[in-house]
C-alpha cells in the first residue's frame, strides 16, 4: 500500500480552532478522519478531539491488519464517537454536549469506503473529474434534493448553515455510509471542513489538486480560502492523499515529501498522526443501534435542536 499524504489546518478569524484531522494506517489499511467542531462557543474542539480519538483507537484495535467489514466498522466507529462525546460531557459536567461534524474514509485493497455526519466533505477525484462527493446533511441540500432550491444556491441560501445531523446531538446521528469504490493509481481523496469548500468552488478545488502535488495543493487551497473569506474566515482544514496502489517505491520522509509505503510493515504495527489532544474518550460496550433515515419533520426538529443548543451555550459562556 502506497500513498502520498498531506494535512493542514488554520484557525482563520476565529478565537479557537475547532477542526481536527488525522490519519492512521497498518500494512494493509488506511484511515482518514476529519471533524469540525460545531459552534464558536460550544467547545466543539472537545467533540472533534474525542471523536478522532475514539475512531482511531477502534481502528488500531480492529485492523489486523485490515477490516473485514469496512462499512460496518465506519458506522460503529462514528456511533461510538457520538456516545463517547455524551459520556465525556457527563463525566466532566459540561453545561451542554459539544457537537461535531465528521467524515471518515477507510482504504484497503485498493477500495475506499467512507462515512459522514454533517457537512464536512469528502471528494474522490480522477483525471480532473469529481467521481464522488459526500452530500451535506444540511437543510439546503434537502431542499435541493426535492427541487425546492437550485444547486447554485448552496453558497448563498439563507439556510446553508442549518445542519440536521452531527455527533453529540440529543438524537442518534444518521451515519451515511457509502459503497466501496475502486481506486486507481493517481486517484485523489480530499477530506475538508466547510471553511474550505464554502470559499472555493468544486472546480477550483479540483484544478488546484490536479495541477500540484498534495504537499503543495493543500496549503495553496487553504490560503486561497482564507483570502476569499477575509477577516471573518472560519477554521480551514484539509487532509488529502494521492493513491499509488500497491507498487513498491523507496520510502520518503512523511514530514516533507509525505510519500508512505507500508509494504514492509509487520502485520501488527499501527501508525497514527491522531494524538491524544483531549482527555481519553470513554469506552462503551453497548452495541450501536441502527440509525434510521430522518423524514422532513425529524430534519426540522434536529435543525432546531442543534441551533437551540448553540444559542443556549453561547448565552451561558458570554
Amino acid at each position: 500500500m502506497q500513498f502520498s499524504v498531506y494535512q493542514e489546518s488554520h484557525i482563520g478569524g476565529r478565537k479557537v480552532n475547532q477542526d481536527r484531522m488525522g490519519y492512521s494506517f497498518t500494512r494493509d489499511a488506511l484511515l482518514l478522519v476529519l471533524a469540525d467542531g460545531m459552534g464558536g462557543h460550544l467547545r466543539g474542539e472537545i467533540a472533534a478531539s474525542v471523536a478522532l480519538q475514539t475512531i482511531s483507537t477502534m481502528f488500531q484495535q480492529q485492523a489486523q491488519p485490515y477490516m473485514k467489514k469496512p462499512q460496518r466498522f465506519l458506522e460503529e466507529a462514528l456511533l461510538a464517537a457520538h456516545r463517547d462525546i455524551h459520556q465525556f460531557r457527563h463525566a466532566n459536567k459540561l453545561p451542554e454536549t459539544p457537537r461535531t461534524t465528521i467524515v471518515a474514509c477507510l482504504i484497503q485493497h485498493n477500495t475506499a469506503t467512507w462515512a459522514h455526519c454533517g457537512d464536512s466533505r469528502l471528494y474522490w477525484m480522477r483525471n480532473g473529474q469529481i467521481l464522488g462527493r459526500t452530500r451535506d446533511h444540511s437543510h439546503v441540500e434537502n431542499l435541493i434534493a426535492k427541487g425546492m432550491a437550485l444547486p447554485s444556491e448552496r453558497a448563498t441560501h439563507p439556510d446553508r448553515n442549518k445542519l440536521w445531523n452531527c455527533l453529540g446531538a440529543d438524537s442518534l446521528p444518521r451515519v451515511e455510509v457509502g459503497a466501496g469504490v475502486g481506486l486507481l493509481p493517481g486517484d485523489l481523496m480530499l477530506l475538508c471542513s466547510d471553511g474550505l469548500w464554502s470559499m472555493l468552488p468544486d472546480d477550483e478545488i479540483v484544478r488546484r489538486l490536479q495541477a500540484q502535488t498534495v504537499v503543495s495543493a493543500v496549503p495553496d487551497m487553504l490560503q486561497a480560502a482564507l483570502r476569499a473569506a477575509g477577516d471573518a474566515s472560519d477554521n480551514v482544514t484539509a487532509l488529502a492523499i494521492m493513491w499509488q496502489g500497491s507498487s513498491v517505491l523507496d520510502n520518503m520522509d512523511p514530514v516533507t515529501e509525505t510519500m508512505i509505503s507500508t509494504e514492509a510493515l509487520p502485520e501488527d504495527l499501527h501508525s497514527t498522526t491522531i494524538r491524544d489532544t483531549a482527555p481519553p474518550a470513554l469506552s462503551s460496550d453497548t452495541a450501536p443501534s441502527e440509525a434510521d433515515a430522518f423524514d422532513d419533520d425529524e430534519i426540522e426538529k434536529a435543525i432546531a435542536e442543534i441551533r437551540g443548543a448553540i444559542e443556549k451555550s453561547s448565552q451561558i459562556l458570554k
